[in-house]
């Protein structure tokens, strides 16, 4: 069969390929990224190319103007390699971890987590895996029990330790290392979950490693996989880091991922790519740690439901079909090396639970690592994203919910949305007489996209001046050259072409702004519903938590603007942040916090608002902005008519 030489720029990459294969498929093979929301099925239009060198089939479609056409621009999904090409990935392909990695927007105000100080107070500092220094006697004529009755015995008598059993890899091990060092070895135990059950000693090790004892905790999102080193003796983290999840070549959402899967060896390969991601985490964390691979006795690993079914090669299709059954809530503990993962034979992964198919073990840790669970606080806990998660209850009782809010506030369905990276425009405002623009990027750079912050900022700075109407359409009377019809669509130009990275015009169109009220609506018309099924109000509410890389961005004000969130005292509204690895640091650290996973998810209820009374009409009435009823928002309504009379006024002054 005849093959073909695709070069990647700027990545200098090349690859050799079978006459005939399709060019996104070809840079999922090579691990190189372009955006497709869609997974490659044609409808998204955001796999932009450039074809430097060389011809391809096939590579047109009606979402790229001639100009593009001209200049060389198609569609990878839509691409077929039939000759060697030389192809250029464009700048708002580009995947760039850095931004993960900055410190935490000054929004953000983290809850008070149970440092190691309280939960010794309490009682509940029980890391799940502990190591002790165990010296024994030697064996003689008239002591000759065997080294595992010997360990045992030790063990029970100085430490009080009962119920241990050996697994198989230490007893192979065992006689070597108990003399290694004069019968003094380090000896490495994991608690059950439920008391009762037995005690394993997975690891030994001759001499002293007591003070070794360290932990990783991994949130593997859908975009984006975070994980830290933690020192479980004092709960420090000694290293984190973050990246982008591999997967996000193939598709942008899980149910594009679960589409995926179940062709040919998606989920084979789906697997594979996230396995990779995460090894690359912990190769980071471990060399800035400076912390010894066999030194990592545990990995605690948060997850939503599809994303964990993935990582374990567990099939995700029935997630996405009524009645939407995961394969299972609870999943055992199990060797770290068997999921794939570079660490030690011995550390072991604990997995959080889930509720249900929408509502995963990354809510469930947000929920563990926010303490909601156990404080008689009413709180309303938002994971945004785009699958927003929705929880409320204190200590007594627990409700849950997702609704579908599509990938709008994370660049997706957006024509120039974008994640949160270098040249992503985060900031916006307008001058209310000229209407031009002031923009600011991440790291203050030509703009290439509009992140979700900006995205949420743009909409609320828009219509509070009046540009857009509560329906997000255009006033095309502003006198105004940003505002236009292009295709017969109205836009509102944020930035002029000469000034982009990208060679065109950064613009937001109606389109983008229906993407983005129905997100909002969607996440809006959860919370009410979900409210109004447990009797509840919103001001009935003590707190209110934001989780999610999202979330943390958040601008509070601008959110109430638009309605993706109702009108609050602004005091009770608490960001978290990454909730999810939050929860993962804590069970490392606290088996009891483990043992309360499980009566915290069996008294979570789960509601499926597709099927719930109201979420339609709540739904319906959130598709404006902020609402159809604007006394559900009387300091905006108060602000919005106090700005139409200045308006008024200003323009009797100039006439």
């Amino acid at each position: 069969m005849k093959t073909c030489t695709i070069t990647f720029l700027p990545y200098k990459k090349d690859i050799v390929v079978n006459d005939g294969e399709n060019l996104i498929r070809a840079a999922m093979e090579a691990g190189i990224h372009i955006n497709a929301s869609c997974g490659g099925e044609g409808v998204c239009g955001r796999c932009r190319i450039c074809v430097e060198q060389g011809t391809v089939e096939d590579g047109l479609s009606e979402r790229l103007s001639k100009e593009d056409i001209e200049k060389g621009y198609r569609l990878a999904c839509k691409s077929i390699i039939r000759s060697d090409v030389v192809i250029r990935i464009p700048v708002e392909s580009s995947v760039d971890a850095s931004v993960l990695n900055l410190a935490s927007p000054r929004k953000k105000v983290s809850i008070e987590e149970m440092d190691i100080s309280t939960l010794k107070e309490s009682g509940k500092f029980l890391p799940p895996v502990e190591k002790r220094l165990l010296t024994v006697s030697e064996p003689s004529h008239e002591d000759n029990s065997s080294d595992a009755s010997r360990v045992i015995q030790g063990l029970r008598e100085q430490y009080n330790e009962h119920r241990l059993e050996f697994e198989m890899p230490v007893l192979q091990k065992l006689p070597d290392v108990l003399r290694e060092n004069d019968f003094q070895s380090t000896v490495t135990i994991v608690r059950p979950v439920r008391d009762g059950h037995k005690n394993h000693i997975i690891h030994m090790a001759a001499g002293n490693h007591v003070a070794q004892n360290y932990a990783i905790a991994i949130d593997i999102g859908t975009t984006t996989v975070y994980a830290e080193v933690l020192n479980t003796e004092t709960g420090e983290i000694l290293a984190s880091y973050g990246d982008f999840n591999g997967q996000i070549s193939y598709g942008e959402d899980v149910i594009s991922r679960i589409v995926f899967s179940e062709k040919g060896d998606g989920a084979k390969k789906l697997q594979s790519v996230v396995v990779n991601t995460i090894n690359k985490i912990i190769e980071k964390i471990i060399h800035r740690s400076k912390v010894d691979i066999q030194d990592i006795s545990m990995i605690t690993i948060a997850a939503n439901t599809s994303m964990t079914q993935l990582f374990l090669g567990i099939n995700p299709r029935y997630v996405r079909r009524a009645p939407y059954v995961p394969a299972t809530m609870f999943y055992p503990p199990c060797k770290a090396v068997h999921l794939g993962l570079n660490v030690a034979d011995h550390a072991i992964a604990l997995m959080y639970p889930c509720v249900s198919s929408y509502v995963g073990g990354d809510i469930v840790a947000g929920v563990m690592g926010s303490g909601m669970y156990n404080t008689d606080e009413l709180t309303l806990f938002i994971d945004m994203g785009t699958n927003a998660e929705i929880v409320i209850g204190n200590k007594e009782w627990l409700t849950c919910a997702a609704c579908s809010a599509g990938p709008a506030f994370e660049g997706g369905g957006v024509e120039h949305g974008m994640r949160a990276s270098k040249g992503a425009i985060e900031d916006f405002s307008i001058d209310p007489i000229t209407f031009e623009p002031m923009i600011l990027t991440i790291g203050n750079i030509r703009p290439k996209g509009i992140c979700g912050s900006g995205l949420l900022t743009m909409l609320a700075v828009l219509f509070e001046n009046g540009v857009i109407d509560q329906r997000g359409k255009y006033n095309t009377e502003l006198n105004t050259p940003r505002i236009r019809k292009q295709n017969d669509v109205c836009e509102y130009v944020v930035v002029w072409a000469d000034q982009t990275q990208i060679d065109r015009d950064i613009v937001l169109t109606e389109i983008d702004i229906d993407n983005l009220i129905r997100a909002k609506g969607a996440m809006y018309s959860g919370y009410m519903t979900l409210l109004t099924s447990v009797g509840l109000k919103i001001e009935d509410l003590d707190r209110i938590i934001l989780a999610g890389g999202f979330g943390s961005y958040v601008d509070l004000e601008k959110a109430i603007t638009i309605g993706l969130l109702p009108e609050v005292d602004s005091n009770k509204v608490t960001y978290i942040g990454n909730g999810s690895l939050m929860g993962a640091r804590m069970s490392s650290i606290s088996n009891h916090i483990r043992q309360d996973v499980g009566e915290t998810v069996a008294r979570m209820t789960n509601f499926e608002l597709s099927e719930t009374p109201g979420f339609m009409d709540n739904y319906v009435a959130a598709l404006f902005l902020p609402h159809t009823d604007m006394k559900l928002f009387p300091k905006l309504n108060e602000r919005m008519m106090q700005r139409k009379q200045l308006k008024k006024t200003s323009d009797s002054l100039v006439k």
